[in-house]
């Protein structure tokens, strides 16, 4: 229970990989607040069963991240994982899915890290997980969306550390890197 005393936001975690992350999170000893949209119940149901407490914030809107991010406290471990995806030609890819795609796979990812950091920044410790994708490395038909925004999470990963000097350590893990490790 190497984690006992750490704080873990999961994002997209009511289901699928961020479901499993916040299980081994809460397995590990940490306290979790997870986040996601489904069946109220079902996600009461999730949070008796882990431990854990649910943020219903939608991560489109910057103020309801930022509400969210305030009632967590501070975050020790911020797992970024929330995603979406359209699959449409360039030419007719509607420009509220591509504003929807970017501001939820690339978007609330900087904002969520941007109000995380500091309390990570203040206690010297802390560790950002950007869920990614194969497309992250790669193009594929029709999912220019999903494409760039999954680049940009790797780029912003990158570029993170150079934002701060602290013991804060950012990673960025696709879903085929994790593989049978859940």
């Amino acid at each position: 229970m190497f984690l006992t005393g750490k704080r873990a936001l999961v994002t997209g975690s009511t289901s699928g990989i961020g479901l499993a992350i916040a299980r081994a999170l809460s397995a590990e000893g940490a306290e979790v607040i997870i986040n996601g949209f489904g069946d109220a119940d079902e996600i009461a149901s999730l949070c008796e069963e882990i431990g854990a407490v649910h943020s219903g914030a939608n991560l489109l809107d910057v103020g309801e991240i930022e509400q969210m991010m305030a009632d967590a406290g501070p975050i020790d471990i911020l797992v970024n994982n929330a995603g979406m995806q359209h699959v449409s030609p360039v030419d007719e890819f509607p420009n509220d899915k591509w504003d929807a795609v970017i501001g939820l796979n690339l978007t609330a990812v900087f904002h969520t890290t941007r109000l995380a950091v500091p309390a990570m920044r203040d206690k010297g410790w802390g560790r950002l997980i950007n869920t990614a994708s194969a497309h992250s490395l790669t193009a594929s038909p029709f999912k220019s969306a999903y494409n760039a925004s999954k680049h940009g999470v790797v780029g912003f990963t990158k570029t993170s550390p150079w934002n701060w000097r602290s013991r804060v350590s950012p990673r960025t893990a696709s879903a085929q890197a994790m593989s049978g490790r859940l």
